[in-house]
């Protein structure tokens, strides 16, 4: 018997749609993970989770979308599941609970909002160790900026973080897993 593919969960923005170049690239990029043996989840919705969940599904992979009560889910989307979650917390306890690993897109407070829970839990060993991965050019200064502001409680946070600009890094660290 096959072991059960392991599965990541994408994070990232609502509001970057299929004309941005962003799109295509982590459509392509989620592909990629999907060949590598990957499974994804994501909050199930437009922007960089339909981009994420359309690659997973292309690349032969099942992808589960954890879509909150209060909002319709889209009818032209590519998930292989659903689960409805009732509010922002239960949502937010499945997609990072249930991964093996976290790829952080680009996007706004939403995105940066679950980057800081997912790294929180992390960092304090709530959760056991996983790959972190910020793919994308937004994400050097951004944490270069935080690590010049930040006062951290542990040592080693920045180094839970890998920060990637190219699919070949992405794949790299998910091969290793």
């Amino acid at each position: 018997m096959s072991e059960p593919r392991k599965r990541i969960t994408a994070f990232g923005s609502s509001r970057i749609g299929p004309e941005a170049s962003t799109f295509g690239d982590v459509e392509s990029l989620s592909t990629k993970i999907a060949q590598l043996g990957w499974d994804g989840m994501t909050g199930g919705h437009q922007g960089m989770m339909a981009a994420f969940s359309q690659g997973i599904h292309q690349g032969g992979g099942h992808i589960r979308g954890v879509t909150l009560e209060r909002f319709p889910t889209p009818p032209d989307n590519t998930l292989s599941e659903e689960v409805r979650a009732k509010d922002f917390f239960q949502r937010m306890q499945v997609l990072i609970e249930d991964a093996d690993a976290y790829l952080v897109l680009p996007g706004g407070l939403g995105t940066l909002a679950e980057l800081a829970m997912t790294w929180d839990l992390l960092a304090i060993n709530v959760l056991e160790t996983r790959p972190l991965i910020l793919y994308g050019e937004m994400w050097h200064e951004s944490i270069a900026q935080l690590q010049r502001s930040l006062v951290m409680s542990v040592d080693h946070t920045f180094d839970l973080m890998n920060i990637c600009k190219s699919h070949d890094e992405v794949l790299a660290i998910l091969a290793e897993t």
